[in-house]
């Protein structure tokens, strides 16, 4: 009995430390990207308005943008976009949307229902852009500069918070429509 008091002894402050430690931790919520500082990979994709335009991420440099990986089946895209429709409204940032492993016609038909946040979607069916940009899961946002570097990776929903302290602040003033 007594051969088991030292190891418990030590074994469980040592729980409770590790356990207040990963609980306190301030970036546990932080999924880094490899893509980070690094360019946004290259696509030719169809455009969900029209099949027979293609979207070309080349064509997207030159500006700040907001690229944003969602899906008719994902719970948490549903769940940010009414976020994505306030980003829109504020006229701050363009959002470019990669509708990922989707139905063509359910992803234009939601996207009328609820609102369409985009000003342009390229369509992923066989998830390789998705795979390029390492997403394992929808949704995930990444803020790409005019250079078309990878500045910042949101994994799961852009809520307000998320858009005014994470996103907002990386974006310079001069980037803004009117200044």
């Amino acid at each position: 009995m007594n051969r088991f008091l030292l190891p418990m002894a030590v074994f469980v402050p040592l729980v409770a430390i590790l356990a207040i430690g990963i609980y306190h931790a301030p970036e546990k919520d932080i999924i880094a990207s490899p893509l980070l500082g690094k360019p946004a990979p290259d696509f030719s994709l169809p455009d969900l308005a029209d099949a027979a335009r293609t979207v070309h991420a080349a064509d997207l440099r030159g500006r700040w943008y907001l690229f944003n990986v969602w899906g008719t089946w994902c719970g948490g895209c549903r769940a940010e976009h009414e976020t994505l429709l306030e980003i829109r409204r504020a006229n701050v940032l363009p959002l470019v949307g990669l509708d990922w492993k989707d139905d063509d016609a359910q992803a234009r038909a939601w996207l009328t229902q609820l609102g369409n946040p985009y000003a342009v979607v390229a369509v992923d069916h066989a998830g390789r852009t998705a795979i390029d940009y390492g997403v394992y899961g929808a949704p995930e946002t990444f803020l790409i500069n005019p250079q078309g570097l990878v500045v910042y990776k949101v994994v799961g929903e852009v809520t307000h918070d998320v858009w005014t302290r994470e996103i907002l602040p990386r974006v310079p003033r001069a980037a803004f429509p009117g200044t």
